[in-house]
């Protein structure tokens, strides 16, 4: 297939893209590059032979003539792989800061939009040789560190889609695919001029649709602020700018909690994050406000197994953070209502789901009203906190095993924080995108978030039930 138009949510990202609000997905790669290893220095030149040979990689974006103002994927003939993957060395400094605050620059960048949207930077430790990462001492950890940035326009992907084309790079990956283990599948005939029957089924899914698409458009305006001020930590005004911070929690900790509270090891987080606003607004002097900031919280609306398909295919829910809660028991149960109430709903229904108005409209609309619609957001959520899964398989690249990766999502117009976590090999990564002028104390954030956490966890006595507050009181003296 040499071109493809794309599915309405893509075109939608790709028309709500500015210079100052990039529609990127980024990930920030660190791994460990043992003696005997190509090391940072190789790991260039790898990333480019394997980014080459995903097909989805080598495709741009091209504007068609029908249907009016859509767009299409391309092969992009003069695809030139050099022009996306780039190796930078960091100053001397602690590697982990110094490559959290590079990445951060690199994400204020929008992706070049004549050629495939996407770039990976190789980070490395300032003096690195070209001899591996044993050439030049190794870390306490065995080896020296280096870091891949990954930037993903989000027209190319979604969250799963983004995994789905990142894992290409690893060697798990890559050696099943030079292997030839995977085997393209037969596609059946297919006729392009549909049967009575198949016009009537037709039909009654675009009036479905239609029915759907009305209840999600009154859900969004009932739910719309007329005035949304929102709270200053959260909505600042854009600079452009990007900065990011990163926390790792323990995922045992995570289902201790989850355990002795009920729910789902999401509620825990989704609280987590909660509570750490809450002590990083109070930390700032700002006054908790009095309306529950809202979270839109995606969800992919992708079948369980199924294959992640090219297009994006997310729904959302909205969540009001509980900030003004004091107890982080009633803000974790408060947490978990509210996201019990999204799942009766279903991924389909309310206003979180306003992605899925995408689909119902025409192409033209998506370029004329993507102005209009970026603006809007503020009016529907202050923050946005995704989840993005990772495999399960311990990975490696270059034989250099990874040991850390944090998502980072873009934000919407008019606000100034998004939160993205993943879990890997044990521990949940967070990575925090701010602007970078309207949030310069993120790292305090980031520190609220193993705070948090660690304070539901003194609220979990040894018997894994939730104790009361006079309890935790007592022990404390």
């Amino acid at each position: 297939m040499t071109t493809e138009l794309l599915a309405p949510l893509d075109l939608a990202f790709w028309h709500l893209e500015s210079a100052d609000h990039p529609m990127h997905l980024g990930a920030l790669a660190v791994f460990t590059a043992p003696p005997g290893t190509i090391g940072g220095a190789g790991v260039p030149e790898l990333l480019a032979a394997r980014a080459a040979a995903i097909p989805r990689l080598r495709m741009r974006v091209r504007d068609v003539w029908l249907p009016v103002g859509g767009a299409a994927w391309a092969v992009h003939k003069e695809f030139d792989v050099r022009r996306h993957v780039r190796r930078l060395p960091l100053p001397e400094g602690e590697f982990a800061t110094e490559a959290a605050r590079l990445a951060g620059e690199l994400m204020e960048r929008p992706l070049e939009r004549g050629i495939p949207p996407w770039e990976m930077y190789v980070l490395t430790a300032d003096g690195e040789g070209d001899r591996g990462g044993g050439a030049t001492g190794e870390a306490a950890g065995g080896g020296r560190p280096f870091a891949v940035l990954v930037k993903l326009h989000h027209a190319l992907a979604d969250g799963i889609r983004a995994v789905a084309i990142g894992a290409g790079i690893f060697d798990q990956i890559a050696d099943a695919r030079a292997s030839g283990d995977r085997r393209p599948r037969p596609v059946p005939p297919r006729s392009w001029l549909p049967g009575p029957w198949q016009v009537a089924g037709l039909a009654r899914g675009r009036i479905e649709e239609l029915g759907r698409a009305v209840g999600i458009g009154a859900s969004v305006v009932r739910a719309s602020r007329l005035d949304p001020r929102g709270t200053p930590a959260l909505t600042a005004g854009s600079s452009g700018t990007r900065r990011l911070a990163t926390a790792v929690l323990d995922l045992e900790d995570v289902q201790r909690i989850r355990r002795a509270a009920g729910g789902t090891a999401n509620d825990v987080l989704l609280a987590t994050v909660a509570g750490a606003l809450r002590r990083w607004m109070l930390e700032r002097g700002e006054p908790l406000p009095a309306a529950a900031p809202r979270a839109l919280v995606p969800v992919s609306r992708r079948r369980p197994g199924g294959p992640p398909g090219t297009g994006n295919r997310l729904s959302a829910y909205l969540l009001a953070l509980p900030l003004a809660e004091a107890d982080p028991r009633a803000r974790l149960a408060a947490v978990r209502r509210g996201m019990d109430r999204n799942k009766s709903d279903g991924p389909s229904r309310g206003a979180g789901a306003v992605a899925v108005l995408a689909d119902q409209l025409p192409p033209l609309a998506h370029r004329l009203g993507a102005p209009l619609a970026g603006s809007a957001a503020r009016m529907l959520f202050d923050i946005l906190v995704t989840s993005v899964p990772l495999p399960r398989s311990t990975l490696s690249l270059g034989g250099c095993p990874l040991r850390e990766l944090y998502p980072m999502a873009p934000l919407a117009r008019g606000q100034s924080l998004a939160v993205a976590l993943s879990t890997y090999g044990g521990r949940v990564h967070v990575g925090l995108v701010a602007d970078g002028k309207g949030v310069p104390d993120l790292d305090r954030l980031a520190g609220g978030m193993t705070d948090e956490l660690r304070e539901l966890l003194r609220v979990t006595g040894p018997s894994g039930r939730i104790r009361s507050t006079d309890s935790v009181r007592a022990a404390r003296r």
